[in-house]
């Protein structure tokens, strides 16, 4: 799929750019595709996420323990009920 392209200059501290021109060369792409890339990344994990927490917001909330049961002891949870 054909996508219109725009140039965009980043400022970027040193340390990073030589990162990022090893990693472009270590995945024998170019520092620009590398760069498209990582960000298409990001995008994609931030509409996966803002999509996951309305379908977990959108939920009813549930009981998180059946009628009669109790909370186990923090100690339970943790195992020091025998560290003492």
């Amino acid at each position: 799929m054909a996508r219109n392209k725009r140039n965009v200059t980043i400022t970027l501290d040193e340390e990073t750019a030589r990162w990022l021109r090893v990693e472009a060369a270590r995945r024998d792409t170019s520092v620009s595709q590398l760069v498209g890339s990582l960000v298409r990344e990001h995008m994609h994990r931030d509409r996966a996420y803002a999509s996951a927490m309305r379908r977990f917001l959108s939920e009813a909330p549930r009981r998180l323990k059946r009628e009669g049961a109790r909370y186990p002891a923090r100690e339970e949870l943790h195992d020091r009920a025998g560290l003492r």
